[in-house]
């Protein structure tokens, strides 16, 4: 499928996977709709992408946890970019990795309300246009922890796993209509990840991705680009994707350094 001209929305698009695939879809002339926290980075980010590819572009300071704040925005996107063919549900991540008894309700908060109700928020505010219009593919990022539970990150493996279960729900809601619905789901990505989830601190999260070699945001931009593309029969519902040093949350080879 063409993607050039079509208007995908992107969640959590200031950094890591989010931004790696406003760049992705830009390079194929689609129009962007950036969401995110961080709107110095965002109006940074649809500068570079307009001089360089010539497509239109609107951003929005947004949290996603916030339901009315995502309900106004989506209510009021000016009409060039009213109709979202595409939406991608990246904002997310980790905070804390710690067993439950020692674990920050306050990081489980966040971990639930941003990968969970922060999906389901954006979602519901544009699935109804989408069925109006018979047409749409809504495209979650997941996790291998949505697969997989490992020590110490009990809480963000059961949003990820929230997060595929609604894939899955979606994909029962939506089979009589022509909406896609995916979700694609990486290893170790080096991004900012390691760093939200280790509140800040660099050598602990940079010792994350320290011998052997992760994967990158474009190489999952690159993917989502590709189910995106897939003709309109065609949904790719499942996509997991590994660093090849890596067999399983539980199975990875670092060299000895």
């Amino acid at each position: 499928m063409n993607l050039k001209n079509q208007t995908v929305l992107i969640t959590g698009a200031s950094s890591g996977i989010g931004e790696a695939c406003a760049r992705a879809f830009a390079a194929e002339g689609a129009k962007l709709v950036l969401i995110a926290r961080r709107g110095d980075r965002l109006e940074r980010l649809a500068k570079e992408l307009r001089d360089k590819h010539q497509i239109s572009i609107w951003f929005q300071s947004l949290d996603v946890r916030d339901r009315e704040a995502v309900n106004q925005v989506v209510q009021e996107l000016p009409s060039e970019f009213a109709e979202v063919d595409i939406l991608i549900n990246n904002a997310g991540g980790a905070k804390g990795f710690e067993p439950i008894a020692q674990g920050d309700p306050q990081d489980w908060d966040w971990m639930l309300d941003t990968n969970v109700k922060g999906l389901l928020n954006v979602t519901k505010a544009l699935l109804p246009r989408m069925l109006e219009r018979n047409q749409g593919h809504i495209i979650n990022i997941g996790s291998i922890a949505g697969r997989q539970v490992y020590p110490n990150g009990a809480v963000y493996c059961a949003a990820k796993f929230a997060v595929r279960a609604l894939t899955q729900g979606l994909l029962m809601d939506l089979v009589h209509t022509n909406l896609r619905v995916t979700t694609l789901d990486p290893g170790l990505v080096q991004t900012e990840f390691s760093l939200v989830r280790f509140h800040n601190d660099n050598d602990r999260a940079d010792k994350v991705y320290k011998g052997y070699l992760p994967l990158t945001a474009g190489d999952i931009a690159e993917a989502v680009v590709f189910c995106a593309g897939r003709p309109p029969h065609v949904n790719i519902s499942e996509l997991v994707i590994m660093p090849t040093a890596q067999a399983s949350v539980y199975h990875l080879h670092k060299e000895l350094s």
